[in-house]
């Protein structure tokens, strides 16, 4: 029975290494192993700012959460695509109703906003999980209303507008902001017309404004971004010098000095901790890293014979290359600060699994299954 057992194994991961887009998972691999390196370079200075003894206790705590992340990716990515869509459909109802019970039970709070579970140690933040599920559940209503006639625009919509009120009520902009845009983009790519990508577009504009003049934090990041004189602008000055000191070259491991100055240096901002030390050619790598898996993702998904994996699959790579572009914006001060974190380099337990989640389900919409259609 065991001798069944282990070829059944054997099996499986044979059948998943000749399937999956090795690229691809070589390309997380890679950033996985960055996230580590630039981890043991910021942790000290962020364990010294909250007065921990032990200085290398965010990199332990990285170390652990990436391990689970890259467990992730390899066990979802080994699923079928029915199994991948229930696992997201799964995910998203879950992150809806502990984001409803965070804001009517819980009253811890970061920042003035709610938006986290305390289990013990670790803070669970459940809005990083809905992401990858509303993609998925999106591509599925859009396919299905093309298909079947059921009112499938009008209920993502709906799923839509909930989960973007939920961030808002917690408040987080940024992530608005990146499930809208997802939203449009795989709206229009569904084959949607122009009269409703404007109507979107129209609506998005004038809810934007609305977010504007009713939340005082979200108002004074754009108006920081717009004219820094207007307020404080200390990570953000810091992480532009960490990036100029940097050059082509960088300074060398260990060398950086603006780590030390910059609270959220191993979250949001390290990205410029990666151009000090390390310089302009490590920078370049992240982003290539990051090009590579969209746009090899985005590829496979356009061969794919079954209309919701394909979109599923669009969806979840825009949703990974956008974040990654909002982070590196906001290093290097193109665009205003968003609190978002970079996908499998910053610190961050909850990003770091849901990014695992996003990837291991992309992976498994994009391996190769010659005549199956699921």
């Amino acid at each position: 029975m065991s001798l069944i057992a282990t070829h059944r194994k054997q099996s499986i991961i044979r059948d998943w290494y000749w399937s999956v887009d090795k690229i691809s998972v070589l390309a997380v691999g890679l950033l996985i192993l960055i996230g580590l390196l630039l981890s043991l370079a910021s942790s000290p200075g962020a364990a010294d700012r909250r007065d921990l003894i032990d200085p290398f206790y965010y990199l332990s705590r990285h170390l652990m959460f990436a391990g689970l992340a890259a467990v992730s990716v390899f066990v979802i990515s080994m699923f079928s695509r029915r199994n991948a869509r229930l696992l997201a459909f799964l995910a998203l109802v879950c992150s809806l109703l502990f984001m409803i019970y965070i804001l009517l039970f819980v009253d811890y709070t970061a920042g003035e906003a709610k938006r986290w579970i305390r289990i013990g140690s670790f803070t669970l933040q459940p809005s990083e999980f809905l992401k990858p599920g509303l993609m998925v559940m999106i591509a599925w209503l859009l396919v299905k209303s093309q298909q079947t006639g059921i009112p499938g625009r009008l209920i993502a919509f709906a799923v839509y507008g909930f989960s973007s009120m939920l961030l808002l009520f917690q408040p987080d902009a940024g992530q608005t902001l990146l499930i809208t845009i997802s939203f449009v983009l795989i709206f229009f790519i569904a084959g949607m017309s122009w009269q409703w990508v404007t109507s979107f577009i129209s609506l998005t504009v004038i809810g934007s404004i609305g977010v504007y003049l009713t939340m005082p934090h979200f108002a004074s990041r754009i108006d920081r971004f717009l004219d820094p004189s207007s307020g404080d602008t200390h990570q953000v000055d810091m992480a532009m010098a960490a990036i100029q000191r940097g050059g082509v070259f960088g300074r060398g491991p260990g060398e950086g000095r603006v780590k030390n100055l910059i609270p959220d240096a191993h979250t949001d901002f390290i990205f410029s901790i990666a151009a000090e030390e390390f310089g302009m050619i490590l920078c370049v790598i992240i982003i290539g890293l990051y090009a590579l898996i969209v746009v090899r993702s985005l590829m496979r998904a356009s061969r794919l014979m079954d209309p919701v994996s394909q979109l599923s699959a669009t969806g979840l790579a825009l949703l990974l290359g956008l974040q990654a572009f909002v982070n590196i914006g906001v290093n290097l001060q193109v665009i205003p600060t968003t609190g978002m974190t970079l996908p499998f380099i910053s610190y961050g337990g909850s990003s770091m699994l849901a990014i695992g989640l996003t990837v291991g389900l992309l992976l498994a919409f994009t391996r190769s299954r010659p005549g199956v259609m699921e």
